[in-house]
């Protein structure tokens, strides 16, 4: 499971709970930024970013795309193919796909779109009480794998991984995993680290950082 973009607490009978200390606000605030351009005095970097904490940029900045809904994701390395559908907030985090379809992911309509300029935030679920997720295979993508993004303009947005972090919950920062520059890029995010059985949830979440390289016809 994944808990959500911000991990705040979840609590659904019957299934596990998870906790990070981000509040919605400051995810708000965050796309705020991306969306007009950085943190002022940082160049149009957010405030992360100036202090040099950014994962390291392996790869040349692509022309972004014109915004388009993303239809579907496909990590060919890992074997990872599915449907994305567009989510909101909930209680100010963003809201994941329902337990109930946990082989599709989401992603935050209210955000650039993957391949326009800004940072595309993509959320799923990592296992569910009765098996596994959508980004159960995550884990074990690598800088370098190529993450196709399908949208609804017939367009294929590539992008390109750069670093695959697993950030502990105690020390989670929005403003890093979610701010935005000008140049498009994508976050793929869930559940990772160790679950603890007694509290019912995973210690950090896992954070995949892209870059676009490239695009073509569906």
């Amino acid at each position: 499971m994944t808990d959500g973009a911000n991990g705040a607490i979840w609590k659904r009978p019957g299934r596990r709970k998870w906790t990070a200390p981000a509040a919605g606000l400051l995810l708000l605030a965050v796309w705020l930024v991306g969306h007009h351009g950085g943190v002022p005095g940082t160049g149009g970097r957010t405030e992360s970013e100036a202090a040099g904490d950014h994962p390291e940029r392996l790869l040349p900045p692509h022309a972004p795309l014109r915004a388009a809904t993303p239809e579907r994701i496909d990590i060919g390395s890992i074997g990872l193919h599915a449907g994305l559908v567009p989510r909101g907030l909930s209680d100010g985090t963003v809201d994941p796909p329902p337990y109930a379809t946990p082989d599709v992911a989401g992603w935050y309509r209210g955000g650039p779109t993957p391949g326009a300029p800004g940072a595309a935030l993509i959320v799923g679920h990592v296992d569910t009480e009765t098996g596994a997720a959508v980004f159960y295979a995550l884990r074990t993508v690598r800088p370098g794998a190529r993450v196709d993004i399908t949208r609804a303009d017939g367009t294929v947005a590539e992008f390109s991984v750069e670093a695959v972090e697993t950030v502990p919950k105690a020390h989670f920062d929005p403003a890093r995993v979610y701010g935005s520059t000008a140049r498009p890029e994508l976050r793929l995010i869930t559940c990772g680290g160790t679950f603890d059985r007694a509290a019912r949830t995973y210690s950090a979440n896992l954070v995949v950082f892209a870059a676009l390289t490239g695009s073509h016809r569906a």
